[in-house]
């Protein structure tokens, strides 16, 4: 019984070891060799193909990371301005319309009581990015660097992106929603006087 346990034991550290050094050994930062060669291949567009890879018909996009970031990062600001508007060009984003319609709503001269009824702190995603390191490069230069994995600052991106296309929806929901209430409000006001 005992030389059982034993054996039972020593057998579920070997497979936790096993485990554990197979882990160690799949770093994801680790830059793969992928192959990308297809046969009887065909272009779709621009980074797209489609061909014959060890037997099976495919669609393969190709792309290079760097303009893969770049496009990913460009997608994620311009939906951060187009929520939250952007400052150094003056535009309001979504969050200032659902703003100015509530400024609106309150308005007494729209039927409002004149009380400013928000609750929505702005919650910008992107504002929240690491500190640089500063110091001495190389050349004695004096620089700041941030560092990061690629496949994280993708995800990181990719779930910037997720949660900005969520906003972006609840505020045109809201938006639409103050609108409708604003104009119902005007027209239950009493009509002018004429003289």
């Amino acid at each position: 019984m005992r030389t059982q346990k034993l054996s039972l034991i020593s057998t579920f550290i070997m497979t936790a070891l096993a485990t554990s050094l197979v882990a160690c050994s799949s770093n994801p930062h680790k830059a793969e060799k992928i192959s990308t060669e297809i046969d009887n291949k065909g272009q779709v567009s621009g980074n797209t193909t489609v061909g014959v890879k060890d037997g099976d018909m495919i669609v393969q996009r190709k792309v290079q990371m760097n303009e893969e970031l770049r496009d990913l990062q460009y997608e994620v600001y311009e939906l951060e301005d187009k929520v939250y508007g952007n400052r150094k060009y003056g535009s309001m984003g979504l969050y200032g319309v659902l703003r100015d319609c509530k400024s609106q709503l309150s308005d007494p001269k729209n039927g409002g009581d004149g009380k400013m009824k928000w609750t929505e702190p702005i919650d910008r995603v992107t504002d929240k990015e690491d500190e640089l390191k500063m110091g001495l490069d190389e050349n004695k230069n004096l620089v700041g660097v941030t560092e990061e994995f690629l496949k994280d600052r993708i995800t990181r991106f990719r779930d910037y992106r997720r949660t900005l296309q969520k906003r972006q929806d609840e505020y045109e929901e809201k938006v639409s929603l103050c609108k409708n209430d604003l104009k119902a409000q005007r027209a239950s006001l009493p009509a002018p006087v004429t003289n």
